[in-house]
């Protein structure tokens, strides 16, 4: 479906669009419940320390009334070095109102447009669908229709596919943000330690050159596909604990990788026995690597340095397209490279009762390998 020459870019103004012809006003409050929204916001107002960026307001001459425009995500306009984006929920935008008179414009000017009356019971009504909601939505695949869908830079942003599905974000984006300008800072400097633009090339380098996704376990795996290579088949888990224990006895004095490198081998059989039990690996699959796990957070740090300025579109397409080479290097194919995020993932984080992120990981790798609309399914991996 089409608006004229408009398509409508992701699900959510397919929603508002399809509800607003309808005239279904409970439709259209339960897709916004469901949805991020974003006010703009120029950059030299939001890198003032502790500053509250106040709702937008315009005065609609036409329908004679201010209104508050907030954008949905398929609507961000293009990348620009000075304005940014905060995100902002529907029950959000009620608890914050400025005043009865205004009316909130979702989308101004486009065939997704809604606005919506901002009194008391509005309100409350806001705050009832963004409860039935229950807010922007995690473990889904969410596609630009307007952005990266074939060629190499679209092959690259799908190796961050895995993380974009957890948060429920759009995987192929390359522009105004990733979350939101200060979520994309924060999330920066933490987990990552990146503050400007230096830290964030020192970080991707070390990433794309899989330094970070830690040394013993790919050192465990390289045990076992040397052992493979020269006994011309796997090796049994017996010869494989060996070679790890002779190894890491010759390297390690004190014995601390040893007793690591033991137990990032019993988690690496444990997870590929349950991936062999559910069908994602054949009867003798394996993981040879967790280089995937570097990779795919790459693609992500790229995404989240350009919503934090540090880099700009053209840096950034360049950076995925570098964590695309490196990927079909240690890979070579979609579900291969999914395990190995998964693997890496499970046994970096397996404490304490590890089931639920098991049957997440296990989720996001069958949306991204089964559904026909994946990244996975319709971009080529060779």
């Amino acid at each position: 479906m089409t608006t004229g020459s408009w398509a409508p870019p992701t699900h959510t103004e397919r929603q508002l669009y399809e509800a607003g012809v309808r005239e279904d006003r409970t439709a259209v409050l339960d897709a916004l419940g469901r949805t991020r929204l974003y006010v703009l916001v120029a950059r030299l107002h939001a890198d003032v320390p502790g500053f509250t960026t106040p709702l937008p307001s315009q005065r609609d001459k036409a329908a004679r009334r201010t209104v508050v425009p907030v954008l949905t995500e398929g609507m961000l306009p293009p990348w620009h070095p000075d304005w940014v984006f905060r995100q902002i929920t529907l029950d959000a935008l009620a608890a914050a109102w400025p005043h009865d008179r205004w009316w909130l414009a979702v989308n101004p000017g486009t065939p997704f447009e809604v606005a919506l009356p901002g009194r008391p019971a509005d309100r409350r009504a806001w705050q009832e669908a963004a409860g039935r909601g229950g807010g922007p939505a995690r473990l889904r695949l969410l596609t630009h229709a307007g952005e990266h869908l074939h060629g190499p830079v679209a092959h690259a942003l799908a190796l961050g596919a895995h993380l974009a599905v957890l948060n429920g974000l759009v995987w192929n984006g390359l522009g105004a943000q990733y979350e939101d300008y200060p979520t994309d800072i924060a999330r920066l400097r933490r987990p990552w330690a990146v503050h400007h633009r230096a830290d964030f090339r020192d970080k991707l380098r070390l990433l794309i050159d899989t330094r970070l996704v830690g040394r013993i376990p790919e050192s465990v795996l390289g045990m076992r596909r040397r052992l493979t290579a020269r006994l011309g088949h796997p090796p049994t888990t017996v010869q494989w604990d060996s070679m790890v224990t002779v190894n890491f006895e010759r390297d390690d004095p004190y014995g601390e990788d040893r007793a690591e490198a033991a137990e990032f081998l019993r988690r690496i059989l444990h997870y590929e026995e349950r991936f062999r039990a559910d069908g994602l690996l054949p009867p003798d699959g394996r993981v040879d690597t967790l280089a995937a796990f570097d990779h795919g957070r790459a693609v992500n740090v790229v995404r989240l340095a350009l919503g934090a300025r540090y880099c700009d579109p053209r840096e950034a397409e360049q950076s995925v397209l570098a964590v695309l080479g490196a990927a079909r290097q240690a890979y070579g194919s979609w579900e291969a490279f999914s395990l190995g995020y998964l693997l890496a993932r499970l046994i970096h984080f397996d404490e304490g009762d590890a089931e639920p992120m098991y049957q997440e990981s296990v989720a996001i790798h069958r949306i991204l390998t089964q559904d026909p609309s994946s990244p996975y399914r319709n971009i080529p991996w060779s």
